[in-house]
């Protein structure tokens, strides 16, 4: 392999000034942008030797035929021209964004003579006023139909209006209260006007400033004795309570601020936004990525927030970020500029919410308080929206097939691994080894061949995969026992649920649930996957040819590079980017590491458990509340008689017995 490729740039003609670069192949098509502080030193680390390169960004450079840069004034010019090539080219190896729905908003059309109320998923409509986005459909037209009854602004489609000017007589909505009428001249088209625009003050954060004055006038036309007047305002004020309640209260009522939760890993990313005015969560919005090449999370979030923005959304003054990219201060510059634009694209603004689009956007981490617990439900949310996609792409069928068939194809199977099983090795500084060994079949986990192995005594990791592997390649002969380990050790199944019934014979039941064990257990795989890179594969090859098993293939998953390696390669297998091929082994992987460490952590209780149970009056109560205030069994075993009598419920008498119980272990 060349140490680098042809068309690299001698270091004396890349300047030293802050630009945007750009990757072409060939064709001349752009296959990635980026943006440099200082190009120079962007640029040399893609052109170091090749094999000293992550794999993915080894693979742009080397699809690429030249590298072309621009110099520009500053590091938010560079920002700014980064943004429009990226949207210009779409480039290949950039980050991949994709809505996982069309959501729906709240629209109001303050660009038309007459503005109108409406419920659209288009976000093309000119000189609108949006919010949102909602989850549902039937919450956004509940909301509409309380607020028409506080603002009854037109909702009616433009062939409605215009027949009902045409014939003088207006529609439905209009006859029961829920439409001023402007068609047939009941109000003017300015007054409806200050209407649309007092609908749209509410909807953007003043909800309590119209309920405060809708309660003065109700008081006002009670103390007159205008009642009528006044159960119209009683009216106003409980649908506008009632569209108020269907939003969730999360701050202060002078709160505006958007908060982002991202979770991501090696292939993808999720994106969650919580979009909050008035202190109420106003619209939810969540993103999936695709990665093509390796980011850090600050650059990831610093084109989430470039995607998020870049259409008619208003960014508000406060942003919630999980952590600050390196270039915060201009990405704030970009921010502020967006939201001038765009508020003042608006039409009309209301004097309540014009003061809500101007001043600068800032970027922060929430720390502490009600917004630290926002940013983390969005993170959280964004968490389990990562982990549903991953798992609603591996249950597609076609995609599981063309998956299969991919990773044959890689490895050089002669069948599809339709029987995969993967193994992870799980312990505490060298102690409580355990390890895990899961099941898929047709791309899907079997949970109930799952097996958790306990073992002894290791040295590394690697020999703790030789004798997990040893004693699992046992089973497949014919004379393995039926429930013990052939080599040594514990192997568990997967806890299952279920009860007694005392009209089965258990002695029978037991037996032929062993013998249905035995048979699930000595299946052979079509592919043996264990976590870990080059020596974890050369001990499970070494287990395999010891056995004398044939027909099995092997192979590891490095997590660093997501590169699979075989027996004896001097080069690991490189699944394409997004590929369902690797987004199964991948998952097939995680399922291991997560069902190692369960065991693990399972095992660690029992046995602290267990040993500070022998001790006089120390409850599972108790126990729990030591492992609580100390974070860990190893700061407890740390800690002395008198730092363990702090803890709640537990004495001096009882802190010595604890310590002394933990010193004899």
């Amino acid at each position: 392999m060349a140490d680098t490729v042809s068309y690299r740039p001698k270091a004396g003609e890349i300047p030293t000034q802050p630009g945007v670069y750009r990757f072409r192949d060939k064709n001349r098509r752009v296959l990635y942008v980026g943006k440099a502080k200082n190009l120079r030193a962007r640029l040399s680390n893609y052109f170091q030797p090749l094999r000293s390169l992550h794999e993915r960004t080894r693979r742009m450079v080397t699809t690429a035929a030249s590298v072309e840069w621009t110099v520009v004034a500053s590091e938010f010019e560079a920002l700014q021209l980064e943004y429009t090539w990226i949207k210009e080219f779409n480039p290949p190896f950039n980050v991949q964004f994709r809505d996982d729905k069309s959501y729906p908003y709240l629209a109001v059309t303050l660009g038309d003579r007459i503005p109108r109320v409406m419920v659209t998923r288009n976000r093309g409509v000119k000189d609108a006023r949006y919010f949102g986005p909602y989850t549902k459909v039937w919450a956004i037209r509940d909301t509409v139909d309380l607020m028409l009854k506080a603002f009854p602004v037109r909702s009616c489609s433009d062939g409605v209006y215009r027949r009902a000017e045409l014939t003088g007589r207006p529609c439905l909505l209009g006859d029961i209260g829920k439409c001023a009428a402007p068609c047939v001249g009941r109000i003017s088209p300015e007054d409806h006007r200050e209407l649309a625009e007092d609908f749209v003050s509410f909807m953007a954060g003043n909800d309590t400033k119209y309920i405060r004055e809708l309660t003065d006038k109700m008081k006002s036309a009670a103390s007159t004795m205008d009642y009528e007047a006044a159960a119209r305002h009683r009216d106003s004020i409980q649908a506008l309570e009632a569209a108020m309640g269907k939003s969730a209260v999360v701050l202060h009522d002078t709160v505006d601020l958007d908060a982002f939760g991202i979770a991501h890993d090696e292939l993808a990313a999720a994106v969650q936004q919580f979009i909050v005015r008035g202190g109420r969560i106003r619209g939810v919005r969540s993103w999936v990525v695709d990665k093509e090449l390796d980011m850090e999370l600050g650059e990831l979030i610093e084109t989430v927030l470039q995607n998020a923005y870049e259409g008619a959304d208003v960014p508000p003054r406060e942003i919630l970020v999980s952590e600050l990219p390196d270039d915060a201060t201009e990405l704030e510059q970009w921010l502020t500029a967006r939201r001038h634009e765009t508020s003042g694209g608006s039409v009309s603004d209301p004097a309540a919410t014009r003061g809500r689009l101007s001043g600068r956007v800032e970027l922060r981490v929430a720390q502490r308080g009600e917004k630290a617990a926002l940013a983390q439900t969005a993170e959280m949310n964004a968490k389990n929206a990562l982990v549903l996609y991953k798992t609603r792409r591996s249950a597609d069928f076609v995609a599981r097939s063309k998956a299969l068939s991919d990773i044959q194809e890689a490895l050089g199977m002669d069948d599809a691994p339709l029987r995969m099983e993967c193994y992870d090795v799980s312990h505490l500084s060298g102690t409580n080894i355990v390890a895990s060994m899961v099941v898929f079949e047709d791309g899907l986990p079997r949970k109930d061949q799952y097996r958790r192995f306990s073992i002894p005594e290791s040295t590394d990791d690697t020999e703790s995969i030789y004798q997990v592997i040893t004693r699992r390649l046992a089973y497949l002969k014919d004379d393995a026992p039926i429930e013990a380990d052939p080599v040594g050790g514990a192997v568990e199944p997967a806890p299952s649920e279920g009860g007694d019934d005392p009209t089965i014979d258990v002695d029978a039941e037991l037996a032929e649930a062993a013998e249905k064990r035995r048979r699930k257990f000595s299946y052979p795989p079509n592919l043996l996957l264990v976590d870990g890179g080059q020596p974890q594969v050369a001990a499970a090859q070494r287990a395999l040819e010891e056995s004398g098993v044939q027909g099995i293939q092997l192979a590891g998953i490095a997590k660093r590079l997501e590169e699979i390696w075989l027996p004896d390669s001097d080069f690991p297998v490189i699944l394409p980017r997004n590929s369902d091929a690797l987004f199964l082994i991948q998952r097939l992987r995680d399922e291991a590491h997560r069902f190692a460490i369960t065991y693990q952590r399972a095992r660690r209780k029992r046995d602290i458990g267990t040993v500070l149970g022998d001790v006089p009056g120390l409850g599972p109560a108790r126990v729990k509340e030591l492992l609580k205030h100390f974070g860990s069994v190893a700061q407890l075993k740390q800690a002395t008689p008198e730092q363990i009598a702090e803890v709640r419920g537990v004495g001096p008498t009882l802190a010595a017995a604890v310590f002394t119980r933990l010193a004899e272990r």
